[in-house]
């Protein structure tokens, strides 16, 4: 999956509620004051499609390697604990003027793993998220967005995650419509744009805007929209070699999620009106 390395990757912390107590990352937030309580706590960074032109310990090397596959996740070398996040994942288009984000027009959204590393004390939410090759999963199959509002397709979805050891299937993810989601629409794309401009090097944050600046403003971004809340298995279980793991976006009005576990059961990752996305994890 080759396709996206002219995309610049972002991820957003603290999108759904409860979610980022349940990954242990509450403490690293405490010093960052947002707009209202249910707002996001910032940006992140998971790849950048430039090469990395000075000597600077920010942005750190890896964010320069390509790191989505809608088919495996690579374990790190290191004897870490690895989770996987599902959520959703956006296609944009991006418009700039004197190097400000002026405008971002969502495409398409897919199923989407914002994998994991659960480490205290790293410096900022990038040193966790991209380790390599491997290390980011989004689907092959994705929707189309007629219109990023209330009223579009989006309205329909729901998302749902599952793990699959020792052949047993185990709801990984809580089952939620994708409205949960706390900005979501118009005042994502607003919160996202402003963000960008405005966010600095700051505690677990990171100045995005000089990244895109670095990479030579793309015109495209996979910006991944937050995780959504585990389950109790899911919050105290971490990826293993040999496990297979399951985000699945699916329409709720002409699907249920009986209809979900039969086709991951069945192994057929081909549906309409589904993104799924499955991962072997090596």
């Amino acid at each position: 999956m080759k396709k996206y390395e002219e995309y610049l990757g972002l991820g957003i912390a603290g999108n759904f509620a409860l979610h980022l107590a349940q990954a242990g990352e509450l403490e690293e937030f405490k010093n960052i004051v947002t707009e209202d309580e249910a707002a996001p706590k910032g940006l992140f960074p998971f790849y950048l499609p430039c090469e990395k032109k000075r000597e600077t310990s920010r942005p750190r090397e890896l964010l320069f390697t390509y790191p989505l596959s809608s088919t495996l996740i690579q374990l790190p070398k290191e004897d870490v604990n690895v989770q996987a996040e599902p959520e959703v994942g956006l296609l944009c288009e991006l418009t700039y003027q004197n190097g400000q984000i002026t405008a971002i027009k969502p495409t398409s959204f897919g199923a989407y793993n914002d994998c994991s590393i659960r480490v205290n004390g790293a410096q900022k939410i990038s040193d966790k998220k991209n380790w390599g090759q491997n290390s980011k999963g989004f689907a092959s199959q994705l929707i189309s967005i007629d219109k990023f509002e209330e009223g579009g397709v989006m309205d329909d979805f729901s998302i749902c995650s599952f793990l699959r050891r020792n052949d047993a299937l185990h709801p990984y993810g809580e089952n939620v419509a994708l409205n949960g989601y706390s900005y979501l629409y118009k005042k994502l794309t607003q919160w996202i744009c402003k963000q960008i401009n405005t966010q600095k090097d700051f505690g677990p944050l990171e100045d995005i805007k000089s990244y895109a600046a670095t990479c030579n403003y793309p015109k495209k971004a996979l910006i991944s929209i937050g995780a959504t809340r585990y389950t109790p298995y899911g919050e105290t279980t971490f990826l293993q070699k040999g496990d297979e793991l399951f985000v699945v976006l699916y329409n709720h009005k002409t699907h249920s999620l009986r209809d979900v576990t039969d086709t991951l059961h069945n192994k057929n990752y081909t549906q309409e009106q589904m993104s799924i996305l499955a991962q072997s994890v090596c």
